[in-house]
């Protein structure tokens, strides 16, 4: 009897739904819903408010302010050093990052932690000490300048090399990881075929530490566009030569001016995500054809 009941309830299509077995993290909506919430009131609203906040000046206001030359100045030195400072972490922070994972000497856990000083040393103190530094009484900009005419603080060279010690972190943590899972026996596999250490670091090596070498890069460069208290000593602020955008941002929020504020920071905005944008997409295409590979 109980079979013909339970026959004739699936020959209906009666059948009743299995029960969904409760995973062991929290429920999916209620995750979902607190990650939207989260990123939507501290990342989204913030960025949705720069635009509605220089509608205000209309497309005539927005443009003038914007393309003026002291701003399209600021722009050339921002985006410039903040280029040049993660093309050199890209290389001398892969070199760091190598030294660190594959050499045991004395003193590796205190280079090890050296890396991550900027990190934790405020960003004003940084600049402070860069600037002592490399000032033409300072220790460094003393005998540049001296021997090599060369000229470092209050200039677009004193502002890389700040943001070259700020960036260099995010290369190295992000490279060295990738490094240590790397097993050496890969190296002496294609050294036993017979490839010299540039073939091996060339192809061997190289194809696998190049997403993490875009990741740090693109972290490097955004993390020096966006970057102020360690520049703004360093930089001079000569409006032309030395001016940083950020400096230009808050001097608009000091003279009040919100909207002409909120339009210099969307051209910043635009111009940085146009670029990690393209690493990005470096990156998913280097993955699929790793993946074709």
């Amino acid at each position: 009897m109980d079979v013909t009941k339970r026959s004739g309830a699936e020959a209906s299509g009666a059948v009743r739904p299995r029960k969904r077995r409760p995973g062991v993290l929290p429920g999916f909506g209620l995750s979902l819903g607190i990650t939207l919430t989260y990123l939507g009131l501290l990342v989204l609203l913030p960025l949705v408010s720069l635009p509605l906040k220089s509608m205000s000046l209309g497309w005539e206001g927005f443009w003038r302010i914007v393309t003026a030359p002291r701003v399209l100045a600021s722009y050339q030195v921002t985006f410039g050093a903040s280029l040049a400072a993660a093309l050199i972490n890209l290389v001398f922070g892969a070199i760091v990052a190598w030294v660190l994972a594959r050499y045991s000497f004395p003193g590796r856990k205190i280079l090890d932690a050296l890396v991550d000083l900027p990190f934790a040393l405020p960003t004003a103190v940084a600049g402070i000490a860069l600037t002592a530094i490399y000032a033409q009484n300072g220790w460094l900009g003393k005998p540049l300048e001296k021997w090599f005419g060369l000229k470092v603080a209050y200039t677009p060279l004193g502002i890389a090399i700040a943001l070259v010690f700020i960036g260099l972190p995010f290369v190295v943590r992000t490279v060295q990881p990738v490094l240590e899972d790397i097993e050496r026996e890969i190296e002496e596999a294609a050294a036993s075929l017979g490839a010299d250490r540039w073939q091996t670091v060339r192809r061997v090596l190289l194809p696998a530490l190049l997403p993490a070498l875009l990741t740090g890069f693109a972290l490097a460069f955004a993390r020096a566009v966006g970057e102020y208290g360690s520049v703004v000593f360093i930089a001079g602020n000569m409006p032309m030569i030395s001016e940083i955008t950020p400096l230009l941002i808050i001097s608009r929020l000091e003279e009040y001016d919100y909207a002409g504020a909120a339009a210099i920071a969307i051209v910043m905005l635009a111009l940085a995500f146009v670029l990690l944008l393209a690493i990005n997409l470096i990156q998913g295409w280097n993955a699929r054809r790793g993946e074709r590979s």
